[in-house]
């Protein structure tokens, strides 16, 4: 196999200056910024859940504080794919305009401002503008983030796909165990029990920053030039033009380097095409039933997902299990993701088709929702252990995202459409959770309704996990 590795670019000469072998420089400052782009994206995706489930280990506490009934409370758990759907779609324009950096860069800053006011801003109402906050610098981070792995990695989409959902599945899992603990540490206070996660966002803030600094160092295009910068800072990929996308078609796939080493050396496009030929809006997304698949797969999946960490504590909670207990198991259940979300993507791009791993995904939620329902404090541990494999659909849905488009392009309009268009459908859900809940008077209604939804999530992942391109679909 061909090992993953980054190509070392080398600057044209400015004109009129003498030509010079930048062999020996060159290097340094390209694999600086690649390390740094790395501890970006390692720092952005800790940052992209801690604000939902440490809200998810003290909702008890934050709805006796605030006042809230279980209907409210459900709202407090759908704003999160709320905002990812309002937010998530303006994500492209604001690259294109003001570079992918600088989006992320700003979405780590708007976190920060966010968790740092949110428990002291006082009232509901006060407190879910916050939310929205750092919720809106999630949707921009979420929809951009294969976008620069597709930039930056095109050989080692999988694995760095891998890394990425590694990290968020950590920061996940580190924010539902810790916060009860830490809230405790601190005297007992929900409030600086939340408020302690936005020192991690500000540390996410610095590598941006200095990449925002030196966005004019951009990965190498294969001919001597670097990518234009404006390409590199847009994030969309738009290097990639008609007449090159057969050559690259291989490489956009978001196929690692097993198939890259069967199809052979790709040339990535010169600056030149990308500044001749861009690509923004060029592709008709919505007439790709594949884009649509993934659309809806995401969307089932992001409420799987975000009822398990708005809810899944008070289940337990409900069920007699200790509220300590009730965060580990939590934690538990994203931290699954942790291992899993390394090695379902390595594996989905070994594969032509992902419908195995969506079937199997699936029937672990199902048996999940089985055992929550029949007895949740009994076999507490082993239903938290199959729901946090269930969710490791988000790292296969990321991954399917950059194997579905062929070009950078069509990467950044098929995560805005997925992603935006799924959290929009994701909306309902936890809001019906907390209606069920209270109305009902159990939790037997609302197991009920997830364990429904998991059926066509199967269906369509199986749709989404099929080998095609929505450039091709949409061309057709």
């Amino acid at each position: 196999m061909v090992p993953e590795e980054t190509r070392t670019p080398t600057r044209p000469p400015a004109i009129g200056r003498p030509v010079r072998s930048t062999a020996a420089a060159t290097p340094h400052p390209r694999a600086w910024t690649t390390r740094l782009v790395v501890a970006g994206i390692v720092l952005a995706a800790l940052n992209l859940r801690p604000a939902i489930t440490s809200l998810g280990a003290l909702l008890e506490e934050v709805r006796g504080g605030l006042g809230m009934s279980g209907s409210v409370a459900g709202l407090l758990t759908s704003v999160p794919p709320l905002c990812f759907a309002l937010f998530g779609v303006t994500a492209p324009r604001l690259a294109r305009r003001f570079g992918a950096a600088a989006v992320v860069c700003a979405g780590m800053v708007a976190i920060t401002t966010g968790l740092a006011v949110r428990p002291y801003i006082g009232g509901t109402a006060g407190f879910l503008a916050a939310s929205a906050l750092a919720l809106m610098g999630i949707a921009v981070s979420n929809v951009l983030m294969p976008v620069i792995v597709k930039r930056w990695f095109p050989d080692r989409v999988g694995s760095m796909t891998g890394l990425y959902s590694m990290a968020l599945a950590l920061g996940t899992s580190t924010a539902a165990a810790a916060t009860v603990p830490m809230t405790d540490a601190l005297g007992g206070d929900w409030r600086s029990g939340l408020v302690v996660w936005a020192a991690l966002a500000a540390a996410a803030v610095l590598p941006w920053i200095l990449l925002v600094r030196a966005r004019g160092t951009a990965p190498d295009t294969g001919d001597g030039a670097p990518a234009a910068a404006a390409d590199l800072a847009a994030g969309t990929g738009t290097a990639t033009s008609t007449a090159t996308s057969t050559s690259t078609s291989t490489t956009g796939t978001g196929t690692d380097t097993a198939t890259a080493s069967r199809a052979g050396v790709t040339k990535p496009p010169t600056a030149a095409a990308a500044i001749a030929r861009p690509e923004p809006g060029g592709l008709r997304i919505t007439r790709s039933r594949t884009a649509w698949a993934l659309a809806v797969f995401f969307g089932l999946q992001a409420t799987a997902a975000y009822i398990t960490m708005g809810w899944m504590a008070q289940i337990f909670r409900d069920a007699g299990v200790a509220a300590s207990t009730s965060g580990l198991l939590l934690a538990v259940t994203m931290v699954m993701g942790v291992p899993l979300a390394f090695v379902i993507p390595r594996l989905a791009t070994r594969l032509p088709r992902q419908g195995p791993i969506v079937v199997a995904l699936g029937l672990c939620g199902l048996a999940g929702y089985a055992g929550l329902y029949l007895a949740p404090a009994q076999g507490a541990w082993a239903w938290a252990l199959l729901l946090g494999i269930s969710n490791c659909a988000f790292p296969l849905a990321l991954t399917m995202v950059g194997m579905r488009a062929r070009t950078g392009a069509g990467v950044a309009q098929l995560s805005a459409f997925a992603q935006s268009t799924g959290y929009l459908i994701s909306i309902p859900g936890p809001l019906l959770v907390g209606v069920l809940y209270q109305h009902s008077g159990g939790w037997g209604l609302p197991i009920a309704l997830m364990a429904g939804l998991m059926i066509p999530q199967i269906g369509v992942g199986i749709l989404a996990g099929r080998d095609r391109t929505v450039e091709d679909e949409a061309a057709g």
